[in-house]
């Protein structure tokens, strides 16, 4: 028979230690479990992928894009937890596109925006036409083609056709 004897404190501080090992570790698979539900492909199959400048790069390029190689923004914007009449419209395009910003109200997320190089009837414009991407943890989860000028338009990833400007 073999028998050990500790110290009640010592008992104690071992089994917090074992508990905070073993929360620690569940925190980690759940993190990771997280992040790996998140769709690399929808649209289609088209990549979402943008946590590297290249995966931007491709995004753009599966809708015919040329982006510039330095983006012409990029900063952190949170989603809204409740959204305006504004922000239903951009989501409406969001839906579109087969994406969908209400999973990720009140979440923090990278927008990144590039001039689009090749706008059909823009294509030696600097700045005017951009592309914008809202990614979140490596995956985009929203964006958008717009115009910068007066009165300008706004549309999904897709380049216009004759029926849509």
């Amino acid at each position: 028979m073999f028998v050990v004897s500790v110290k009640s404190d010592k008992a104690i501080k071992i089994a917090l230690c074992v508990i905070l090992v073993c929360a620690l570790s569940v925190g980690g698979i759940i993190s990771v479990a997280k992040r790996n539900a998140l769709p690399a492909s929808n649209m289609g199959g088209i990549s979402l992928r943008a946590e590297t400048h290249e995966e931007r790069m491709t995004f753009f390029s599966q809708f015919g894009w040329e982006i510039d190689e330095n983006p012409a923004q990029v900063k952190e914007v949170i989603i809204p937890e409740e959204f305006d009449e504004t922000y239903e419209e951009y989501n409406d395009i969001q839906r579109q596109q087969n994406l969908d910003l209400e999973k990720y109200k009140g979440a923090r997320v990278k927008m990144w925006s590039y001039d689009i190089l090749n706008y059909p009837g823009y294509e030696n414009t600097d700045g005017i036409i951009q592309g914008n991407i809202l990614v979140y943890e490596g995956i985009v989860i929203g964006g958008d083609i717009c115009s910068n000028e007066l009165g300008g338009f706004m549309h999904t990833f897709s380049a216009p056709t004759s029926d849509n400007p």
